[in-house]
């Protein structure tokens, strides 16, 4: 069916107040237009279906902010547009050279033999030095450095600290840890914290 604006404003309005049947009539009629705009943009089909959730999110997050309700097959449609483009921006970089010579004279020659064996030690040397600081610290810091860092909310809930002064405590608590490394190896607490 082709809705008309009376009815699909109808059906938002239907929609924001919990009615389920108004989901899934606006589901049913703009599902295959999301869809179609998602695979235009050659998103795989996981990539696709992100999108179309994500999409679908933003109409329950905006539902009674929207001002032209009878319009909502373009908000949907721009909303895809936009997620499909912030999904081709995650993790597709391209960066374009117009000449590989200055690439070539930027590459740093290959790492010494015993590269692997100092890192190592500056890790143990951190590792150490860690256990010295305040246990909200080293807990913050063992967070933030993680191979997948959390987010700041997730930190600050994790922590129970107000997201804002995250920046600054890691701020302190490197701070601190440098000072520690410092007073045992002074080269290896430069090296390791930059």
């Amino acid at each position: 069916m082709r809705l008309d604006p009376e009815q699909a404003a109808s059906l938002v309005h239907r929609a924001a107040t919990g009615d389920q049947r108004a989901w899934d009539a606006l589901v049913d009629e703009y599902g295959g237009l999301i869809w179609a705009i998602t695979r235009s943009y050659r998103l795989s089909a996981a990539e696709a279906a992100d999108v179309s959730q994500t999409t679908w999110l933003r109409l329950c997050e905006n539902i009674e902010r929207l001002r032209d309700p009878g319009a909502v097959g373009a908000w949907l449609a721009t909303t895809a547009r936009r997620e499909c483009l912030n999904q081709q921006g995650r993790g597709r970089s391209l960066v374009l050279m117009d000449d590989m010579s200055r690439v070539e004279n930027r590459l740093e020659p290959e790492a010494p033999v015993d590269a692997g064996l100092l890192q190592r030690e500056r890790e143990a040397a951190v590792r150490d030095a860690l256990v010295h600081l305040p246990a909200r610290s080293q807990r913050m810091l063992r967070m933030l450095m993680a191979d997948t860092p959390p987010s700041y909310e997730d930190v600050a809930a994790a922590l129970d600290l107000p997201i804002g002064s995250i920046g600054p405590t890691r701020g302190r608590a490197l701070r601190h840890l440098r000072q520690i490394l410092e007073s045992g190896s002074a080269e290896e607490g430069a090296s390791v914290l930059g």
